[in-house]
């Protein structure tokens, strides 16, 4: 009997090695690949990482090239793209998960807010072509465009923060209510701080999708070489993924690398939102454990 125990243990024990230096292997292969690839993009773009770069407007002529307007207009579509979606967003998991009462119905719609999540971007853009550009004649302005990026990442939203809203224990609703307080001071003072950190995480990380999304802005026509900056809401623009999609496409070696040199400053941009997205995290930890 203890022998067929202890050859059952070597079993467990050596397939669990095996699993171990399995998923090691896969890990270490992927950091790898992603090592390489940002070796590649940075050895090609860092020599185009300059002050006129960042100054010049789009150009024909790859020396002259910049991304001074894609840049400016990446920023003021994440100016719409954030309060409108977190707006929405939260309203909308607030109402689903503390006020709708459980049935079918509820159950449907959150089904289908699921499901929203994983529609290919490109539908969106069709979306936004038929309702803000054409049918509420916004063209390819930074409204039109912000509205439709909200729509893209708002199921996402609304799903992260269900389940921020959903993992805060019923125990400090429930000495909220014994306290005296309503259903809104509780969620208000109670369970979004609680939740605040998992909503911001998901938030933040939906909103690294819309900043790098390209195929919503080429279907509602966005251009690709603006020289001008945005003047305001309803202003013409170009953004930073349609830049760097333009440039990715041309010929000309020189070209190749102003496409490296946006990517680049394009994962700082994610890089920051997503450190961001962190620290808010950890801030929000710490305070629960105090």
């Amino acid at each position: 009997m203890d022998r067929v125990l202890q050859s059952k243990t070597n079993r467990r024990l050596t397939k669990d090695s095996a699993m171990k230096w399995l998923f090691g292997a896969i890990a270490a292969a992927v950091l790898g690949i992603t090592f390489f690839l940002f070796y590649g993009i940075g050895a090609d773009g860092v020599g185009r990482l300059n002050f006129s770069f960042f100054m010049n407007f789009g150009s024909r002529f790859p020396e002259k090239a910049g991304i001074k307007a894609a840049l400016v207009g990446t920023l003021a579509l994440m100016a719409v793209v954030i309060p409108v979606s977190m707006f929405l967003g939260l309203c909308s998991a607030i109402y689903l998960e503390e006020y709708a009462k459980k049935n079918k119905w509820t159950s449907f719609i959150e089904m289908n807010i699921s499901n929203l999540a994983g529609v290919p971007s490109v539908v969106f853009g069709l979306l936004g072509l038929t309702v803000f550009v054409r049918a509420s004649s916004l063209g390819n302005s930074i409204l039109a465009a912000g509205l439709t990026m909200s729509l893209l990442i708002l199921p996402i939203i609304i799903v992260a923060s269900q389940e921020a809203l959903r993992s805060v224990p019923d125990t400090l609703r429930e000495a909220s209510y014994g306290m005296g307080a309503t259903k809104w001071q509780t969620i208000i003072h109670v369970i979004l701080p609680s939740a605040a950190g998992s909503i911001l995480t998901g938030s933040i990380l939906s909103f690294s999708r819309a900043i790098g999304e390209t195929a919503p802005l080429i279907v509602l026509g966005i251009p690709v070489i603006v020289q001008f900056l945005p003047t305001g809401p309803l202003s013409t623009f170009t953004a930073l993924p349609m830049q760097i999609y333009d440039w990715a496409k041309r010929p000309q070696p020189e070209f190749a690398d102003a496409a490296s040199a946006g990517i680049i400053v394009l994962m700082i941009l994610l890089i920051t939102m997503n450190g961001f997205a962190i620290y808010f995290r950890n801030r929000s930890q710490k305070k629960l454990k105090n």
